[in-house]
């Protein structure tokens, strides 16, 4: 079946095609090669992702994410370093470099990213995180909780200054949580947050996705890839900062010896084909997670359009054409 719709906005990119953008080095071209690539699988607008690190990493970082001149590049988004630094919640980042949220860091921050962090993730229990999250939205930067340990009290509290969304919702936290209360529920509960989900089939089983889906409802869900350097590569080595990962046959990507994920290996037009044949929901609820919904969540429109072929057998996705806006 042929069908035609907006382009993809990935709000959690971290890598692609080979290319870590949390890489210091990182080069225009490599840039432009992960962009294509991304491109080929329906993305039209992303947000690289610079994680947890050293201010001095950051900003190198986001320098070469600058010199990188593509419209497909809608903003950055900094997960971390306001973040839980207990295992389990706080995923791959690096522990010595989760710190308490500043006001005066972020700006700092923003100062190395000349103002193009759009999307910020944090720990609401992170000292000083709730002065902070009033602080970004009154500069109009999205804040979303992730990487937590937070009671749900602590949750309540972050949604009250302000935070929108959950980040990967039900990762980026401990392996065992108590039956509930718990910050999952929470999230789940609160009709003020929007949902990113990771629909690999590794993060989330598909009775989660489909549980989830129907907790936030569709219209509160957007799907993200969280893909690092191993997305669209064969099985191997990989970086993501400063840490190697490995992915397998089977598409999991994670530190080797540990339990964690560590990003994705995803792509976009997978993460909707596997939304579609976890909930049972027709193609045309899920589209609007990939594009419209991230697009409006921003306060931005969807770029270009995107001509595919539908299998509803075989729940895949094949990606024909894609036409993107003349800016």
């Amino acid at each position: 079946m042929k069908i035609e719709f907006p382009g993809f906005l990935d709000l959690q990119v971290n890598g692609f095609a080979g290319v870590d953008f949390n890489d210091p080095g990182c080069t225009s071209d490599q840039l432009r090669s992960a962009t294509e690539a991304m491109r080929a699988t329906g993305v039209t607008q992303y947000l690289p992702t610079l994680i947890t690190s050293s201010f001095e990493r950051f900003a190198a970082c986001a320098r070469a994410l600058l010199n990188f001149s593509d419209p497909a590049v809608a903003g950055l988004h900094m997960e971390g370093p306001y973040i839980s630094p207990q295992d389990g919640a706080r995923g791959a980042h690096p522990r010595e470099h989760a710190v308490a949220a500043s006001i005066a860091d972020f700006e700092r921050r923003q100062e190395a990213a000349e103002g193009r962090i759009i999307l910020v993730t944090l720990a609401p229990e992170a000292p000083g995180a709730i002065e902070l999250i009033e602080h970004l939205v009154e500069s109009n930067i999205r804040v979303a909780v992730g990487h937590t340990a937070a009671s749900p009290e602590q949750v309540r509290d972050a949604i009250r200054a302000g935070a929108t969304l959950s980040t990967h919702l039900g990762n980026g936290c401990a392996q065992m949580l108590p039956r509930h209360p718990n910050f999952i529920w929470e999230q789940l509960a609160a009709d003020e947050l929007l949902a990113s989900l990771i629909v690999d089939g590794h993060h989330l089983p598909p009775a989660t996705v489909k549980a989830m889906v129907r907790a936030k409802t569709p219209a509160r869900v957007m799907l993200v890839t969280d893909a690092i350097a191993a997305a669209g590569c064969p099985p191997g080595t990989y970086q993501i900062g400063e840490e190697q990962v490995e992915l397998s046959a089977t598409g999991r990507v994670a530190v080797p010896g540990a339990s964690n994920l560590a990003g994705s290996a995803l792509a976009m037009h997978t993460a909707v084909a596997n939304t579609v044949r976890f909930t049972g929901l027709p193609l045309s609820e899920v589209l609007p997670m990939a594009s419209t919904h991230p697009a409006h969540y921003l306060g931005i429109e969807p770029a270009g359009r995107v001509s595919a072929e539908w299998d509803p057998e075989t729940y895949r996705l094949s990606i024909n054409a894609v036409a993107t806006d003349a800016r």
